[in-house]
C-alpha cells in the first residue's frame, strides 16, 4: 500500500503545528537560540514556541500545553475532551504497514555508528537535571506472545552518544515487560519516536483493557495508523513521526543512575536506578521536526504532561463515575494540580447520597485522585471563581467532608514523606436536596420585564401574591417608582402585607 493511501501527512506533527501558528495558538522564533536557553523559551509559556535555530536544528515546545490545543487537536471541544477520549478508546483501528520506501520516517537513515544523540538538539531542561533529556519520546515495544505492540510515554536521559538512562521505575507494562527479559537474561528491542502528533500521546498514557495499543492510537486518530518496521529490529512504529530513534534496553536491570529532573508534579525527583537504552539507528524525515516537552516548573497548569494527564484523569474517573450515580454531567481535573490530584464533578441529584457515591468512585478510580469535589449542575466546574463560591456557600466541614486513609498513592507526591499509601478528602458541595429548591440557594438574577394586561396594583394584588417586577409588569413600568408610589398608599390604608418568600399581598 502506497503512503498516500493511508495518509501519512495528516497526522505528522509539522502540519499541526503549523495549523497552531495559523490559530494563534505557537509563536515562531527565527533567530538562533543556543540550547542552553531553549528551556527559558518555553518555561510558563502560554503557547507553543517553534524554534527555527536551535543549535543548528528546527525545534518545537509546548505544542500540548493548552487544553484549546488540544482540543483543536481532536477536532473536539474543550469541555467534551474526556468524552470523546473515551469513546475512541471504545473503538480500535487496526494499523496498516507500509513499505519502508514509503514511509517518510525513512528519508533519512543512520545505523550503527552513523547514529549519534549528539547529532540531535537535545538540551537541558532544568537546572538540576543529570544531563540533557529526550523529553517528547513515545516508546513502542512488542510482547512476544501476543505480538502485541505497547506504547508508552518516557523520558531519555543521555549518557553517551550511544547510550541513555530511561525512567521505567512506575508500575508499567513496559516495565512488566522488561522485568520478563532480565529474568531470561535478553535484551528487550525497543523504539522511541519524537516528534509525534498530539493525539500519538493520548495513547501513550491511556488507560485501556489488554489490547494492542497500535490499534488504540488507530482509535483516538479515528484513522489506521500506517506503521512501518525499524531497520534494526522487529518493532514497528508510526511511520509519519518526525524522528525513530531504534535500539535495546539491556538485560542488566535497574542499574543506570539516572536522574535528577524535574517531575511532572512541580517538583524534582530524586536519583533512580533505571534500566540503559542502546541506540542502533535513527530514522527521519528530510525536514524532520525535532520536539521537546515542558513537564515541570512554576506554572504547572500550562505543561503539556500536565495537560495531558488532566484529559486522561477525566476520561478514566468519568468511566467510572457513570456506574455510581444516575447523572453526571462534567468533569475536570485542573492542570494546575498535575493534572491527577484535584478532580471536580458536576452532577445532577437525584437520590440522598449520590454525592459520596461520587467522591467514593473517584476514590476508587485507576486514576490518582486525591481530592474529589462534588458540586450540582448548575456550578461551572471549569470556572475557579465559581468553585470556590460553591466551597464558600454549600460546604460544611464537620458535614460534608469526606476523608479516607491508606489507599495507593504516586509516589513523587513529596507530602507522602516517604509513605507508601496516602490519604485521600471528598467535597460536597452540594445543595441538600431537600432543600436545594429553597429560596436561600436561589441564585440571583437580573430582572426580566414583560408587559402584561393593565391593571390597578390593588387588582393585581387580589388575584394573587406578586413579586415587585411582576407588579411593574402589570402596571406597564419600566420605572418602578410608580409601583413604589401605589404600594405606599395601600400601606397607609393597612391592607397591604409580604409573604414569607417576600411577594406582597392583600390583608385577608
Amino acid at each position: 500500500m502506497g503512503k498516500t493511501d493511508v495518509g501519512v501527512e495528516r497526522f505528522r506533527l509539522r502540519s499541526f503545528v503549523e495549523a497552531l501558528v495559523a490559530a494563534g495558538e505557537c509563536d515562531v522564533v527565527d533567530g538562533h537560540v543556543d540550547l542552553i536557553d531553549v528551556a527559558a523559551r518555553l518555561d510558563g509559556s502560554r503557547k507553543a514556541v517553534w524554534l527555527r535555530d536551535a543549535g543548528g536544528h528546527e525545534l518545537v515546545g509546548n505544542v500540548m500545553g493548552s487544553r484549546r490545543r488540544l482540543a483543536m487537536a481532536l477536532g473536539a471541544s474543550e469541555d467534551g475532551l474526556a468524552h470523546v477520549v473515551r469513546a475512541r478508546i471504545e473503538r480500535p483501528i487496526a494499523p496498516v504497514r507500509i513499505d519502508s520506501a514509503d514511509a517518510p520516517v525513512h528519508e533519512v537513515v543512520r545505523i550503527g555508528a552513523d547514529a549519534s544523540f549528539l547529532d540531535l538538539p537535545v538540551h537541558v531542561q532544568h537546572a538540576l537535571d543529570g544531563a540533557p533529556y529526550i523529553s517528547a519520546s513515545l516508546d513502542f515495544a512488542v510482547f512476544p506472545e501476543t505480538g502485541w505492540t505497547n506504547i508508552g510515554c518516557r523520558r531519555i536521559m543521555l549518557r553517551s552518544a550511544t547510550t541513555a538512562g530511561i525512567d521505567l521505575n512506575a508500575p508499567s507494562d513496559l516495565r512488566v515487560l522488561y522485568a520478563d527479559h532480565v529474568a531470561r537474561g535478553v535484551i528487550l528491542p525497543v523504539a522511541y519516536t519524537v516528534g509525534s502528533h498530539p493525539v500519538d500521546f493520548l495513547a501513550g498514557m491511556a488507560s485501556a483493557p489488554a489490547c494492542d495499543e497500535l490499534a488504540l492510537l488507530g482509535g483516538l486518530r479515528e484513522a489506521p495508523v500506517p506503521i512501518v518496521k525499524c531497520k534494526t529490529n522487529d518493532v514497528y512504529v508510526p511511520a509519519d513521526a518526525e524522528y525513530v530513534l531504534e535500539g535495546y534496553l539491556d538485560e542488566r536491570g535497574l542499574v543506570e543512575p539516572e536522574g535528577p529532573y524535574g517531575e511532572f508534579l512541580g517538583y524534582y525527583g530524586a536519583m533512580k536506578r533505571n534500566p540503559v537504552f542502546h541506540l542502533t539507528a535513527i530514522t527521519a524525515r528530510r525536514d524532520a521536526l525535532f520536539q521537546t516537552a515542558t513537564i515541570s516548573g512554576r506554572w504547572l497548569g500550562r505543561t503539556e504532561t500536565a495537560q495531558l494527564a488532566s484529559i486522561m484523569t477525566e476520561s478514566t474517573v468519568w468511566s467510572i463515575v457513570l456506574q455510581a450515580v444516575r447523572e453526571p454531567l462534567a468533569v475536570y481535573a485542573p492542570p494546575a494540580t498535575g493534572g491527577i490530584y484535584n478532580v471536580r464533578l458536576a452532577m445532577k441529584q437525584r437520590y440522598p447520597g449520590e454525592a459520596r457515591n461520587a467522591i467514593a468512585a473517584m476514590f476508587a478510580s485507576t486514576a490518582n485522585v486525591k481530592h474529589a469535589y462534588v458540586v450540582d449542575g448548575d456550578i461551572d466546574i471549569f470556572e475557579d471563581e465559581q468553585m470556590d463560591w460553591a466551597m464558600a456557600t454549600r460546604f460544611q466541614a464537620d458535614r460534608d467532608l469526606v476523608l479516607a486513609s491508606d489507599f495507593r498513592a504516586a509516589a513523587l507526591d513529596p507530602s507522602l514523606a516517604g509513605r507508601r499509601t496516602g490519604a485521600k478528602a471528598g467535597f460536597d458541595m452540594t445543595k441538600p436536596l431537600d432543600r436545594s429548591d429553597a429560596m436561600e440557594f436561589a441564585v440571583p438574577e437580573p430582572p426580566v420585564w414583560q408587559q402584561r394586561p393593565a391593571q390597578s396594583v390593588a387588582d393585581a394584588l387580589a388575584a394573587r401574591p406578586r413579586t415587585f417586577v411582576e407588579l411593574m409588569e402589570v402596571l406597564g413600568s419600566r420605572d418602578g417608582r410608580d409601583v413604589v408610589h401605589a404600594l405606599g398608599e395601600l400601606y397607609a390604608e393597612l391592607r397591604l402585607q409580604r409573604t414569607a418568600d417576600g411577594r406582597y399581598e392583600l390583608k385577608v
